[in-house]
This record gives structure tokens, sequence and C-alpha cells, in this order.
């Protein structure tokens, strides 16, 4: 057997090369990228808050309006293979950005440990630790700004 094929995809294909499950499938889950960012005009100095977007589920980690969260919320992004690397707020921890970056998938990504849970176990998540936009008043996202996210 050749060995491409003894690879797991991540490690055999490039980003544009996937398919729409493998793509998907590299999401670990952490929920970060739900998170409110500010961004200081002068200097593009971006800060991510504790405050999630309204649709993430801050139990799972996960959008609970997943296909269609583009017409629901207008600024999320959908993240391909094009834009990765242009967007530099993306934690160093997220399986996408790694892999842009020729890093490897970190050992608690489910991918790699085989569990959903392992992203929660290893404390890269958003479980615990944030809330929702709907809790928080417009005016008042700057009060929750967090430094446990590396970019």
């Amino acid at each position: 057997m050749p060995e491409a094929e003894q690879l797991p995809f991540w490690r055999s294909k490039t980003l544009a090369e996937m398919d729409a499950d493998e793509w998907e499938a590299l999401c670990d889950g952490c929920g970060r990228c739900c998170l409110h960012k500010l961004e200081d005009i002068d200097t593009g100095h971006i800060e991510f808050t504790r405050v999630a977007c309204r649709l993430l589920n801050l139990d799972s980690c996960r959008c609970r309006d997943y296909p269609h969260r583009l017409q629901q919320v207008p600024d999320c992004l959908r993240l391909d293979a094009a834009n990765i690397s242009t967007l530099n707020w993306l934690p160093l921890t997220c399986a996408y950005r790694r892999l842009a970056e020729g890093r490897d998938l970190a050992w608690w990504h489910p991918l790699v440990s085989g569990s959903q849970e392992s992203v929660h176990k290893a404390g890269i998540s958003v479980r615990g630790r944030v809330l929702s936009e709907n809790d928080v008043a417009a005016d008042g996202i700057e009060e929750h700004v967090v430094r446990w996210i590396r970019r």
C-alpha cells in the first residue's frame, strides 16, 4: 500500500484538496472562532472576548444552526482554503491554521484522540468560560476581554 494511503487525510492532502466532509471534520469544536472579537481601529490589534455568538451551544461548543448560520448571523464568516491564511485572528490551536502553517493536528484534536471530549478535557474549548451575547449589553462587550487565547 502506498504511503499516502496510509496517512490520515489531513497529512496527505492540502486544505484545498479536502472534500467537504474532510474540511468539516477538521473543526475540533473548541468554539473559539465563535467569540466576539474587538479590533483596535488604529493598530489593527484584535482582542478576544468571552462573549459568544448567540448560536453557539455553550456546552457542546458547536453551532446550534450550522447550516443556516450565515443567514442568521450576517457577520459569521465561512472558513475556506482561500481565506484561511488571511485570518490572522484565528487562534494558534485552530486546526485550519495549524495545517495552513505546516503544523500537524494537536494530540487533543478529536481526529487524533478519537474523542469529541478531548478538546474540552485539554482546556482548549470555551466550555465553562463564556457567556452568550444574549446575556451581554451591546455596549458592555469591552468588559469581557480575555487573555487565555493565544494568537
